[in-house]
C-alpha cells in the first residue's frame, strides 16, 4: 500500500472564487468542477507531503497552505499587480528558501516558496 495523493480540502462559500488567486495568478489547471467542489492542481507529478508545525518559521503563524513553485519573485509579482497584500516577505530564510505569505481570497495564510 502506497499514498498517492493527499488533497487540502477548504470549506468556503463559493468555489468558482478559487479561479482568479489559484488559476489565474498561481497557474494552477481546474482539473474537476462539480460546481459544490473545485480541484486545482497540475498535470505533472505532485509530490505527497503534509506537515505538523508550532510556528510558520521566523516567527510566523503557521500557513494553511504552502505551494512551491519555480520562481518566487514572478509570482510575487503577479500577486502585487493584482493587489494582493503581502502578509509577510518577501525574505530568504537561513534554511534555504524564497518565500512571501499571501492570504487567497477565503482568507487561508498561503506560503509561496521556492528553494535557493
Amino acid at each position: 500500500m502506497s499514498v498517492r495523493r493527499i488533497v487540502s480540502n477548504f470549506q468556503v462559500g463559493d468555489p468558482a472564487a478559487a479561479q482568479r488567486f489559484y488559476g489565474d495568478l498561481l497557474g494552477l489547471d481546474l482539473l474537476m468542477d462539480h460546481g459544490w467542489i473545485a480541484t486545482y492542481g497540475n498535470t505533472a507529478e505532485m509530490r505527497v507531503q503534509v506537515s505538523f508545525a508550532t510556528e510558520g518559521g521566523a516567527g510566523t503563524p503557521v500557513p494553511d497552505l504552502s505551494i512551491e513553485v519555480d520562481d518566487v519573485d514572478a509570482v510575487l509579482a503577479r500577486m502585487q499587480a493584482a493587489g494582493i497584500q503581502i502578509e509577510y516577505g518577501p525574505a530568504d530564510e537561513p534554511w534555504g528558501v524564497r518565500r512571501f505569505y499571501v492570504r487567497d481570497p477565503f482568507g487561508k495564510l498561503v506560503n509561496i516558496l521556492a528553494h535557493r
